[in-house]
């Protein structure tokens, strides 16, 4: 079970299996469903993009089993989220503490998100921003620069990754004053370096604080 673009990623592990597709912002209704087909005795793969505990269905399964008379097993499969796929596609911008942030406001009010930029920013951590913009929601990936540039250099390394680890993988790098002008949408996850990492070639590094002689 899953959202369809999801299933199709694995159209060859399907094998003879039953295959239930769902649309999108049906969430709810595909948790409960693989929750009641899997209390009737079948194994259920319900699949997720990424890592199923970040910003993926692990924890509406759990809140919705939480309130159940009964329910069945449930195993968490972990998997690789986009922030570490972009990261090593990368370099490693992520050497050391990190955060991630959606901007998607559909769950989360958009003021608090902002609250959220305005301490990261301010940290000087690196961020990675997921949901950055979509064909609806369009200004929060704007209002996000404005945030960081209050705390950060314009010249910070920043880079967007798009579709990360498929063979549609695009990405690129800029820095916190022109960004935005890249192509970013729903696929993408946009990496804020901390003011101290360092470019070489193609590659972002956060050093993390070893003493490194060159040769």
């Amino acid at each position: 079970m899953g959202y369809a673009p999801y299933l199709d990623s694995v159209r060859d592990l399907w094998g003879g299996r039953r295959v239930e597709r769902s649309a999108m912002r049906k969430e709810v209704e595909r948790c409960r469903e693989a929750l009641a087909t899997a209390l009737s005795g079948r194994e259920v793969a319900l699949l997720c993009s990424g890592d199923a505990g970040v910003y993926g269905m692990a924890g509406l399964v759990l809140e919705i089993a939480r309130g159940m008379e009964s329910r069945p097993a449930i195993e968490i499969v972990p998997g690789l989220t986009a922030a570490n796929a972009a990261g090593a596609s990368l370099g490693a911008p992520l050497m050391l503490d990190y955060a991630v942030v959606s901007l998607s406001d559909l769950l989360v009010p958009w003021d608090r998100i902002r609250r959220r930029l305005e301490f990261l920013a301010e940290a000087d951590l690196p961020v990675v921003i997921y949901n950055p913009r979509s064909r609806g929601r369009v200004r929060q990936i704007s209002e996000a620069r404005e945030i960081f540039l209050r705390y950060r250099p314009g010249a910070t390394w920043v880079a967007v990754v798009t579709e990360a680890s498929t063979a549609g993988e695009v990405r690129e790098i800029s820095d916190l004053a022109s960004f935005t002008r890249l192509e970013i949408g729903m696929r993408s996850v946009v990496v804020v370096c901390g003011s101290d990492a360092l470019r070489w070639n193609d590659v972002l590094l956060a050093p993390r604080g070893y003493s490194v002689v060159s040769a």
